[in-house]
């Protein structure tokens, strides 16, 4: 039978069965036509051998929507303290796309902490970009079903586009004399931290406090009894880290702040007189970038958002992180003079491997249960 005669046969037969058993008025007439015409339609479909599949998806790429319009909408989900290092960026990036392209990007974006932007996602917020302050939480989105397996390696450096390391801000003049984590525990020291439960600078702050026994030769109970004293020198933890700097400088509280070194920067940028301390040894803060597969597939922004991502790397927009106190993933910028003058240099520097990786390291410390809860559990009231 060809592909016509199938849908016709199928027409016939309903209207025979319909003549011969049915005296229909003229609403129910109607209604059965409409009926017949979308049979029709979808036996139409079926000889046509489509499987109703979206074309984008297979091939994302190559989206026609976005390719046809002139005005594409990106949304950008970070972590807090990207936000003025974005501002900076995006317009570029929006120069830069309009002259190559010929269309105009706009971006909706969204900060806060690490692990709330991460449920935010998860939850349904609509992210074509998640920029957070770590791999882990980025696994998180993956997990959820959003993010396609691999994600780090479509990009460079394991997809890291910006880092830090940990800085210890005090008080003018230092009259606490703080230099080294080890000063953190001293009984009359209040230290001001974020929570690692919503926050991805305060699992850094958490892991730049184990690190720093674990690289001066110590172990895991060393590093507890440490760490431990230091969170019982913690009056409040705050919900991310732009409310830990707030917590500090705004409202006075405690003698020391855990900072990334690229926001102490950008509060000296902005004027404010800060001292701070960058401890020799520390660990190295990487905070990945990667398209949430799912919903640029979505919405048809695909090559707009993975142009964004490419955009991040470039010196250009590397040398925008490194006005506002992120250290360089690329190497070209890493080695001018800019760089080696404004960033101190490191001795001992941990790194997440040297802990396992992400995974190991939520189920170690901070999943329900682990070591941070009963450390929290054994502060003294």
């Amino acid at each position: 039978m060809s592909l016509w005669q199938r849908p016709l046969k199928i027409l016939q037969a309903i209207a025979e069965h319909r003549t011969n058993r049915f005296r229909l008025n003229s609403l129910k007439g109607f209604v059965s036509l409409f009926l017949v015409g979308a049979l029709l339609s979808v036996a139409l479909a079926a000889c046509s051998g489509g499987d109703g599949s979206n074309s984008s998806t297979e091939n994302p790429t190559a989206s026609p929507v976005a390719a046809s319009k002139s005005n594409v909408e990106l949304t950008l989900v970070s972590f807090a303290v990207t936000k003025a290092a974005h501002e900076a960026i995006i317009p570029k990036f929006v120069e830069q796309w309009k002259k190559d392209h010929n269309q105009t990007v706009t971006f909706k974006q969204s900060y806060g902490g690490s692990g709330s932007q991460t449920r935010a996602v998860i939850d349904g917020l609509e992210a074509d970009v998640v920029h957070l302050a770590l791999a882990g939480d980025t696994s998180k989105i993956e997990k959820a079903g959003l993010i396609q397996p691999g994600w780090e390696k479509e990009v460079p450096n394991n997809a890291i586009v910006s880092k830090s390391v940990a800085a210890l801000i005090t008080r003018p003049g230092n009259p606490k004399g703080i230099k080294t984590w080890a000063d953190l525990a001293k009984a009359d020291t209040k230290l001001i931290t974020a929570d690692p439960k919503t926050s991805g600078i305060a699992k850094w702050n958490f892991l730049a406090l184990w690190n720093s026994v674990i690289k001066t030769r110590g172990d895991d109970a060393k590093a507890t009894e440490f760490v431990t004293t230091v969170y019982n020198n913690v009056p409040i933890l705050t919900k991310d880290a732009r409310e830990a700097t707030d917590t500090f400088a705004k409202q006075g509280q405690g003698d020391a702040l855990i900072n990334y070194e690229n926001e102490v920067i950008l509060a000296k940028q902005k004027g404010e007189k800060v001292d701070y301390v960058v401890p020799e040894v520390n660990i190295s803060i990487d905070n990945p970038i990667a398209v949430v597969d799912k919903n640029v597939d979505k919405h048809g922004t695909r090559e707009v958002a993975e142009g964004f991502v490419k955009f991040l790397y470039t010196p250009e927009a590397q040398q925008e992180f490194v006005k506002l106190g992120f250290r360089p993933v690329d190497e070209t910028v890493a080695q001018t003079k800019e760089v080696t003058d404004k960033f101190p240099k490191v001795k001992t520097l941990g790194t997440v491997q040297d802990f396992g990786g992400w995974e190991e390291i939520d189920k170690k410390f901070f999943a329900d249960g682990g070591v941070f809860d009963k450390i929290q559990a054994q502060k003294k009231r």
